[in-house]
């Protein structure tokens, strides 16, 4: 029987994997993994003020996060080309986020846990934060699924019905804000984007409408992060890298499938 920090770890990548399934189908429809990685890598920023003012991490990482989000969606397409804004920002954010962490004193920081996850720290206080933050961006998509479908597949179409996709923009990046701040600990900053992106790339070919996509990419996703935990329980490597590994050979299984059935 696992010990119960492994209980922890398994429901907390559960977690994780759930809500970034469903927000990652948005973000593979709309071509935003840059995006989401900008975001990612600002939440590192996020922890060193967490540590500095010695508040949550949740927090800090959610707050920096959502800011740099709506820097990006200001500054886009004016003079700059996006994915070069995107580098820029996303790199800087993180190269201030080592070297603030670097001048916070009397703390001394594990920045592997932060750029790779540490799940097996994960308590039972980070357990509520991860699993009430996974549910509240489920219940926001849930929520708005047909608006942000609409906006995401015609904006001029939405605007016409009366949906304004720039307030579904937002819907959406603030989801992502919540999906990057409870995933610091499970898969940590670098490896957050790969967790959004890779389970509803691995169900698209099999995902024959919107809703059977995100139901296949949640079922992909819990699969990588359940299987993830065992293998790096049975052979003692990094967890937050194994369920992203895990992830990865599902995508290829997934290609795999669809090339042999297409025959």
């Amino acid at each position: 029987m696992f010990d119960d920090f492994l209980v922890r770890a398994t429901l907390a990548g559960v977690a994780v994997a759930m809500a970034a399934a469903v927000l990652g189908c948005f973000v593979v429809w709309r071509r935003m993994a840059y995006f989401g990685d900008a975001t990612a890598h600002a939440a590192i920023l996020g922890v060193a003020l967490s540590l500095g003012l010695s508040i949550s991490i949740f927090a800090g990482a959610m707050a920096v996060a959502v800011i740099m989000a709506l820097i990006v969606a200001g500054l886009s397409g004016r003079g700059y080309a996006e994915d070069t804004l995107l580098g820029v920002l996303a790199h800087s954010a993180l190269a201030f986020g080592l070297v603030a962490v670097s001048f916070i004193p009397d703390v001394r920081v594990d920045l592997g846990a932060y750029l790779f996850g540490d799940i097996l720290a994960v308590g039972k206080a980070d357990l509520a934060v991860i699993w009430i933050g996974a549910l509240a961006v489920v219940g926001l998509i849930a929520w708005r699924w047909s608006r942000l479908l609409m906006a995401t597949l015609n904006a001029d179409l939405a605007f016409a019905s009366g949906i304004h996709p720039r307030r579904e923009q937002l819907v959406l990046t603030l989801a992502l804000a919540i999906v990057v701040a409870v995933s610091i600990k499970v898969v940590g900053a670098l490896l957050i984007t790969a967790l959004l992106i890779i389970p509803a790339a691995a169900a698209r070919p099999f995902g024959r409408t919107p809703e059977a996509m995100a139901l296949g990419a949640v079922v992909i996703g819990v699969a990588s992060a359940v299987l993830g935990m065992v293998a790096a329980y049975q052979l003692d490597t990094p967890t937050g890298p194994t369920i992203v590994s895990v992830a990865a050979i599902l995508f290829v299984l997934s290609n795999l499938s669809r090339l042999l059935w297409s025959r």
